[in-house]
This record gives structure tokens, sequence and C-alpha cells, in this order.
């Protein structure tokens, strides 16, 4: 695994994430995004492909061929396979000029475990990183979202990502509150799966579940809202089946995930110091992440708020690019770094 051989040093930043792995090399910006899978021979466990070519494998595979996706919850479930896809990208993102020894910068959930930190940290030592700094996902997001988080002053963040939502209000660099919960993108693709199973006795994969999302998804009722036909496999038959789904029924599937997320802003804000809430209040809360995305999930916040709401250009790009932009300022790495508040 160790990259050592090959010639040249960088610093990186990276976003790991539970569906897509980003990449943004310093003083390039992002030269990587593709799925965080791995398409692996069952036997030797050989990596065969990672990325767009693993993802495409997914229910399809023979059976000396598994497609896994190492990440779960925003957090290391496979190691081996982790390892073997973070190697795999960064020849990717380094193209003729393979990347070695770099300086790493890491998002992870605010909520990770020392197991989970010390897992992360292993996965990019054993690709030949010389160091690793892990940054809170929320403070990576409001650096890249381009947030005053220096400042003495309150931002707050919310980053809804695959497999983990983070909620914070930042001062000064740190976190002063916050919430994470695994209740976000995946969470909301499951109770999709799930619906469709016990409404139509229909059984989709998760892939199918997030273009229905994104497809008729929505956090609130729609001005616009349209019908899809989803393609599944009949739970009695094992045959085909083809079934017209609303945009009413995907939002009532996924609600519970929605008012997960808006406790979560809610409790944030309900910890946060008088002074600093009344920052938040005169600069508004900021959405990241895919999740971002999510019809009208801006307005739910704001209505259960009542804080001005908005989503970032580019939302989905925020916490990788925080990562890099961090790389160049100590005083974030040493004020958010996972473990030193600890």
């Amino acid at each position: 695994m160790d990259l050592s051989f090959l010639g040249i040093y960088s610093d990186i930043g990276f976003d790991l994430g539970s569906t897509t792995t980003r990449i943004c090399v310093k003083g390039k910006g992002l030269v990587l995004s593709e799925p965080s899978v791995v398409a692996l021979d069952k036997e030797s466990k050989k990596v065969l492909a990672v990325g767009n070519e693993a993802k495409d494998m997914l229910g399809r595979t023979p059976d000396n061929i598994i497609a896994v996706c190492p990440v779960r919850d925003g957090v290391i479930a496979d190691f081996t396979a982790t390892a073997a896809m973070i190697k795999a990208f960064l020849y990717k993102a380094a193209g003729k000029r393979p990347i070695i020894k770099p300086r790493v910068a890491v998002g992870v959930p605010s909520g990770i475990t020392d197991v989970e930190r010390r897992a992360v940290i292993e996965a990019f030592t054993a690709v030949g990183a010389r160091s690793v700094a892990l940054l809170e996902e929320p403070v990576a997001a409001a650096v890249g979202a381009g947030l005053p988080v220096e400042a003495a002053q309150g931002s707050m963040i919310v980053n809804i990502g695959s497999g983990t939502c983070e909620v914070a209000v930042i001062s000064l660099g740190g976190i002063v509150s916050a919430r994470s919960i695994r209740c976000a993108g995946d969470a909301m693709n499951n109770a999709i799966v799930s619906y469709m199973r016990h409404q139509y006795a229909v059984t989709i994969g998760t892939n199918t579940a997030e273009e229905l999302k994104l497809e008729i998804g929505s956090a609130t009722r729609q001005n616009t809202e349209g019908t899809y036909d989803v393609k599944g496999r009949e739970t009695a038959t094992g045959l085909p089946r083809n079934v017209r789904v609303n945009a009413a029924e995907i939002r009532g599937a996924i609600s519970d995930v929605v008012t997960g997320i808006v406790n979560a802003v809610l409790d944030t804000l309900e910890d946060t110091p008088p002074e600093l809430a009344a920052d938040v209040l005169s600069s508004g809360i900021v959405i990241t992440g895919n999740g971002a995305y999510l019809r009208g999930i801006d307005e739910v916040i704001e209505n259960a708020t009542g804080i001005k709401t908005r989503i970032v250009d580019g939302a989905e790009n925020c916490v990788v690019l925080g990562t890099e932009v961090a790389l160049s300022k100590p005083v974030i790495l040493r004020r958010s770094e996972v473990g030193r508040r600890r």
C-alpha cells in the first residue's frame, strides 16, 4: 500500500463521504469526485474497480465479485477496502504526476469516536501520508462556504451529508455548540426503500431510491409536483414490476428524517450562548452538503427557527474545499482538529 516509491509531495484535502469521496489538491482545487465504492474479488480481495466503475457494479456482480461501500455513516466500516480505495483515488487524482507522502486534512463527523478516529488516521498512513489532520465536518463546511469562522461572532452551519447531518454554531475557529446525527441522505434512501416494500410489496435498490429522492423528493409541498415510474422486483413472485409513485408519497416516506434534522438544528440553537444566538439571527443559517439539494429543506428549517436560511452554491463541495483551505490556516487546524478538544 505504500506510495513512497513515487516522486512529489503535496497537501491534500479529503472528504471521505459515505456516498462520495472528494479530493482537493492545494493550489489546484477539486481534482476528484467519485462514488465511495470498491469492487473486490471475493476470494483474493483484489481490487477490481473503484469509484464510478465500481458503483455501476452494485447489485449486478457475479458470485465471485463483491461491490462494497466501505464508509458508512461517515466513518470507516471496512478498513482494508477503504485503504485500497484511498490509494486508487490518489492515483486518479494525481494523473501523470503521482502524489506521495502528502500532508492530509480529512473532514470527519464531529461525533466520531476515538476508535473511528484512529481508523481514519491509519487508513491514510497506510498509503503513505506523512501527516493526517482530522477536521470536524461542520468547521470544514463553514470554511468551504466562506463563513467568517475565525471571527468573534457566531456562524451556524447545517451540513447534510449522506451518512451524517452535522449542525454547529462556530466562533473563533471552533465549535461552540453542535449536534451530529446519523440521519441524513442515506437514511432518506433507506426510508424510501422501506416504503416501497411495505406499500407496494416491491423491492428496489438504494440507487433507485436516490433517483426517486432527486427527481420528486421534497421536505415540504412544492408548487409543481410530479410522479415517477419505479422499476423493482415484486416481493411475492420475484418478477420485475413497474410502479408509479407521486411526490407526496416520497415526502411522507422521508418525513421522519427531515424532522430529525430540524430537531438537531433546534437543539443546537438551544445550547448556543445568547450573544452568539443573536449573531446567528442576524447572519442566518447556512446549509451545505448533498442533502442541501432536497427541495424545501431550507424552507422547513427557516419556518421552524424563524431564522433566514440559505443554501450555498456548490454545497456538495464545501467540506473538501474547507479542508484544503484549513491546510494553509494553522489556527483552524489547531482549534478544530478532532481529538484535541478532548
